[in-house]
């Protein structure tokens, strides 16, 4: 089992009595940082954070897990981390989105729906001198490289 499996079967074990967190990903770096996101149907708080690494790092230490010197950081995935997960999907929808598809086009719209498959986004289609058109867009995940949520400051 790896560092990450095992941190992973930690963090689902700490939120299994939390039905609205969830684990996004856990990346363990050569420089021996090793980084947890976890997200909520509503956000996560400060306190929740602090207690998934508490009970991780605990359990690292006395697992002996890791050989070497490394720094636990558990927070919320920023704005700027792509969606990965059918739940970060379905938290944003409302919410625009960039899309990086996997034939390495480009896409912008407002998310409407997702589900195992896919979303589906309404695209705003410009045409020069013409007044801007919406049309529905269905993406299956495969088709997806990455999604970002377009931060908005009107």
């Amino acid at each position: 089992m790896t560092i990450e499996e095992r941190v992973k079967n930690l963090v689902e074990e700490k939120v299994s009595d939390r039905p609205d967190l969830f684990l996004v990903d856990v990346k363990m770096h050569i420089n021996g940082n090793l980084i947890v996101l976890v997200d909520g149907d509503q956000g996560i708080g400060i306190a929740d954070c602090a207690a998934i690494s508490r009970f991780v790092g605990f359990h690292l230490e006395e697992d002996n897990v890791i050989e070497q010197a490394y720094n636990l950081e558990v927070s919320s995935p920023g704005v700027d981390f792509p969606l990965k997960s059918l739940r970060q999907f379905q938290k944003n929808i409302g919410r625009n989105l960039q899309l990086k598809l996997a034939d390495g086009s480009k896409k912008e719209g407002k998310l409407l729906a997702a589900d195992e498959e896919g979303i589906s986004i309404e695209e705003k289609i410009t045409a020069k001198g013409k007044k801007a058109t919406f049309a529905e867009a269905r993406l299956t995940y495969g088709q997806i490289a990455e999604a970002i949520v377009l931060v908005s400051f009107k």
